[in-house]
């Protein structure tokens, strides 16, 4: 590797001159095609929609198509690329002249040699699932059972521990983990967003494999805290809410933290109807609901994001939410009116 070509890159992408990393590939196909399909749209009162102030992960516009639409739309196919002669520095791949980021550059100084370590491998890893546990557990986690049929399993994550650590051992994940650079004499990345029959296919063996060898009892549902943990979300009306849903119908509420993974699954398998502030303590329920239930989310107006609509539709959920008032630092939920959606539920 140009020792400059961390410098040489930059520059070429401000002169907008930058090369596509992925028309490098040297084989491209297909683990699951393109397809046309349709999913339910959001349950939600009249007006909630009009209370957006801002989203995240999309614009205005293509989080409320993303929420309301059920009309059928064409659903990418979920790709998969061989690259040679790859190198993987400070986590971003350099091939010729061009790169592809699988998180923050760490290092001030652009400037980078040939990694001395040589390896090959299938790389599962998402820039977002390495930001953040909920995606890495809906989507890396799937992701990792095409790296396993494609080769050796590769992560850039060194350690693994708490709910994570027993995650991959209950999902039989096996990675090796890749500490610091290296030269890929082989390289297998994937493009795995889609939400097309291969990708709910790996979301619903997800399910069986976490629920194996357990009885499932159908319960009227869980309430996952969130408190202040992670991005600012905090529903000042939390547990007070929590508890009158619990005492109006039977709805556990549990700080997901405070549990083991053994102890949230045997919690949540059987819930019908999830219900939290939208972030990834959620997604404990979410690998584990049955088909046909319900996932509310609590959405602060200033952070709406369609993102685990996504992961229902690919899971055979419902997806309701409650705009609340006030913002992330601090907002409220009224629960008449969570009361209310949960009178639109099937």
């Amino acid at each position: 590797m140009n020792l400059f070509r961390p410098l040489t890159n930059r520059l070429r992408r401000l002169a907008g001159q930058a090369a596509d990393f992925w028309s490098l590939a040297d084989e491209v196909w297909h683990p699951a095609p393109a397809e046309v399909r349709a999913f339910p749209p959001a349950i939600a009162l009249p007006g909630q929609l009009d209370r957006i102030a801002d989203t995240v992960f999309g614009d205005l516009a293509g989080t409320i198509e993303a929420l309301t639409s059920d009309a059928p739309r064409a659903v990418g196919a979920t790709v998969a690329a061989r690259f040679r002669d790859v190198d993987l520095v400070d986590g971003v791949l350099y091939k010729g002249g061009a790169e592809f980021h699988l998180r923050p550059r760490s290092r001030r100084l652009p400037l980078a040699g040939r990694p001395a370590q040589a390896v090959s491998g299938a790389v599962y890893d998402s820039w977002i699932g390495l930001r953040y546990f909920g995606n890495w557990l809906m989507d890396d986690t799937e992701t990792y059972r095409l790296a396993e049929a494609a080769g050796q399993p590769v992560t850039t994550r060194t350690g693994s521990a708490g709910h994570r650590a027993d995650y991959e051992a209950r999902l039989a994940m096996a990675p090796q983990r890749i500490a610091g650079d290296v030269h890929f004499d082989e390289l297998i990345l994937f493009q795995d967003l889609p939400n097309n029959a291969g990708k709910m296919a790996r979301a619903a063996d997800r399910r069986v494999r976490l629920l194996s060898g357990r009885r499932v009892a159908p319960h009227p549902g869980v309430f996952l805290l969130r408190g202040g943990t992670g991005d600012p979300r905090l529903l000042a009306n939390e547990a007070a809410l929590a508890d009158h849903l619990a005492r109006r119908h039977g709805i556990t509420p549990l700080q997901a933290e405070d549990h083991s993974v053994d102890e949230l699954i045997a919690a949540c398998a059987g819930a019908r109807l999830l219900i939290g502030v939208e972030g990834s303590q959620l997604t404990h329920a979410l690998t584990v609901m049955p088909p046909g239930g319900t996932m509310l989310a609590l959405f602060p107006p200033d952070r709406v994001t369609a993102a685990m609509k996504l992961m229902t539709d690919r899971l055979d959920l419902r997806f309701a939410l409650v705009i609340g008032t006030g913002g992330v630092n601090g907002f409220h939920i009224d629960p008449e009116e969570v009361e209310r959606t949960m009178e639109l539920l099937p």
